[in-house]
């Protein structure tokens, strides 16, 4: 790829969320952590893999992981909630129903020495939506349709529906980090080494050392100007394994100081026991599903037979045979709880359609119901069905997991289920170009609302990728974002589900918790495993 750094800045021109009503967010000057300095350092370990530094070409929990350590954003969530406040901005404000704009503070300045002004910002959202990468966050833009900077702290988002429920909670997403327009392309994703090279950080942290997938060094950030403060370490060393068991193995023998994402389940309850280390479990909003390709899954629209109807049945069948609260009991040791709806537990809307719609209409499998559905629609079985999933990236218990969701498709005779798995950095190439006809996804929130479980999945340019497209849901999903009435509200989220509960664009499966392993002397993880789901290094240190 070519790296295409920009010159100057651009020329800025030169004239100068939550309610219809105008909402202004109070700045802050400092979080929980507003320390004048930063001491020692520590280390911390995880299988959860990068697949790029760039905010525009990846929407992966492990990459994200990176970009909440070294990248500012408008607004961000403080330690220990999931409310937005500004976080470079002074405020955020509906100016008009369609008009968000935000104030920045003044004096920004990314580590390298450039300025960070409202120029920035236009660009890093302007080119989100340009390379609109099928790996990446852009989806969350849908109702984005332009951004201004009248002045260089002054910024206008022109929305294409009023009254944007999420907006200012999307500017704190995946979607949200502000990129130096000095050191990134504006119609490609960056190299990494061109990224680190160009110290284009703005964070808590700055990267000092960087090698992909195995190691990275990061150094407390000294002109960090955002919501959460100094960091409490100064040096912070995060190192990948390949191997679950050689993470437990160095958090248990004093190696690493802090293990996170991902332990197996048995690993978990195991350590629970170790008296030399602590587990600290946090407010969880991860699903996991399978997501079905409406073009390559059996009967699906490219392969040899294309009929929806046949290509339904098969989706039915499957919803009808898995048993997700023995999935949970036997591989997550409940670590995990079933899911039977597309938003979470605990969240407003949140429904269990699943639940009864298919199976035996009480939470469990029937394979008397998934034999019906499929004779109904004239299937031939048994279905063949390739499915893929990864151990690497969604953890050491998925190998367990998808063979006992075989052995559940394979129960009398409906399908004969190939199990494959394929590397992860590969894996998001393969799944987004029809390669998989049936495959694993995980999903951690981007922000605490039903939405986010919502609009990245079913908009028709969505996340997933999978070729769904039904105009009712993406009506029912852009009429939910501007409603301002919480009930009224609440019962389109509600309609929504029940929709995609038909169609089965997604099979979800689990919901499961934040999990961290630390050693005795490291405080501070019970503050950033908060309801913002978001792993902040800032926050540890060691007594």
């Amino acid at each position: 790829m070519k790296s295409a750094t920009i010159s100057g800045k651009r020329l800025l021109a030169a004239s100068a969320a939550f309610a219809a009503t105008a909402l202004v967010l109070a700045g802050c000057a400092g979080g929980a952590n507003t320390g004048t300095g930063s001491s020692g350092s520590l280390t911390i370990g995880t299988t959860d893999k990068v697949t790029t530094l760039d905010p525009a070409g990846s929407y992966d929990n492990g990459s994200f992981a990176v970009m909440n350590q070294v990248f500012p954003f408008l607004m961000n969530t403080p330690y220990g909630s999931p409310e937005v406040k500004p976080d470079i901005a002074v405020s955020g404000t509906f100016t008009s129903p369609t008009e968000y704009t935000v104030i920045l503070k003044k004096g920004l300045k990314f580590a390298n020495g450039h300025d960070l002004t409202s120029s920035d910002i236009k660009f890093t959202f302007d080119r989100q939506l340009k390379i609109n990468d099928p790996n990446g966050p852009a989806s969350l833009l849908v109702n984005l349709e332009s951004v201004s900077a009248p002045d260089p702290t002054t910024v206008v988002f022109k929305l294409k529906s009023a009254n944007d429920q999420t907006f200012a909670q999307v500017l704190s997403s995946p979607a949200g980090p502000i990129v130096d327009e000095q050191v990134f392309s504006a119609d490609k994703v960056t190299p990494d080494q061109t990224i680190v090279k160009g110290d284009a950080f703005a964070g808590q942290y700055t990267i000092t050392s960087y090698k992909f997938n195995e190691l990275i060094a990061y150094k407390a950030n000294p002109g960090y100007q955002g919501l959460l403060g100094k960091a409490k370490t100064a040096n912070v060393n995060v190192k990948y394994y390949a191997s679950s068991s050689n993470l437990k193995l160095d958090v248990q023998k004093g190696g690493i100081d802090v293990a996170f994402r991902s332990l197996s389940a048995t690993d978990i309850e195991s350590l629970r026991t170790d008296k030399n280390v602590k587990v600290v479990d946090g407010p969880g909003g991860e699903i996991r599903y399978i997501v079905f390709n409406f073009n390559s899954q059996p009967y699906g629209a490219t392969s040899t037979t294309p009929d929806p109807a046949k290509a339904l049945a098969v989706r039915q069948a499957a919803a009808d045979l898995v048993d997700r609260a023995s999935i949970a009991k036997q591989v997550y040791k409940n670590t995990y709880t079933p899911l039977y709806s597309y938003v979470p537990a605990g969240l407003t809307g949140a429904t269990e359609v699943l639940k009864t719609l298919y199976g035996d209409g009480n939470g469990g499998p029937s394979l008397d119901k998934a034999k019906a559905a499929l004779a109904a629609a004239g299937v031939s079985t048994p279905v063949s069905l390739d499915l893929q999933y990864n151990n690497e990236h969604y953890g050491p218990s998925s190998g367990d997991e998808y063979a006992l969701v075989k052995d559940q498709l394979e129960k009398g005779g409906l399908f004969k289920v190939n199990l494959q798995q394929t590397e992860y950095v590969q894996y998001v190439k393969d799944r987004v170009k029809d390669v998989y006809p049936a495959y694993q996804l995980g999903w951690f929130p981007d922000y605490s609302d039903a939405d986010n479980y919502l609009s990245p999945f079913f908009v028709k340019e969505n996340f997933v990728g999978n070729h769904y497209d039904n105009p009712d849901v993406q009506a029912l999903i852009a009429q939910q974002l501007s409603t301002t009435d919480k009930a009224a509200r609440t019962k389109l989220i509600e309609e929504i589900q029940a929709k995609v509960a038909a169609d089965l664009s997604t099979l979800p499966l689990l919901q499961g918790a934040q999990v961290a392993v630390v050693g005795k002397s490291v405080t501070g993880t019970d503050q950033t495993l908060d309801a913002s789901f978001k792993f902040r290094y800032a926050a540890l240190a060691k007594s």
